[in-house]
């Protein structure tokens, strides 16, 4: 059991894969921030002023 063998973590590095017994890195999750009051509230619009 080395690297040729496929089924432990040192053959799993050789391959380049990933499986059972290496497992990949879980995803991180997104954290979405609570928008502000500012954000939240609709913007006004401003009306031009004509000459």
């Amino acid at each position: 059991m080395g690297r040729g063998d496929i089924k432990t973590k040192k053959g799993k590095i050789a391959k380049g894969s990933f499986g059972k017994s290496r497992p990949a890195k879980p995803a991180k999750k997104v954290v979405v921030a609570a928008a502000s009051k500012e954000e939240a509230a609709p913007k006004k619009k401003v009306a031009k002023k004509k000459a």
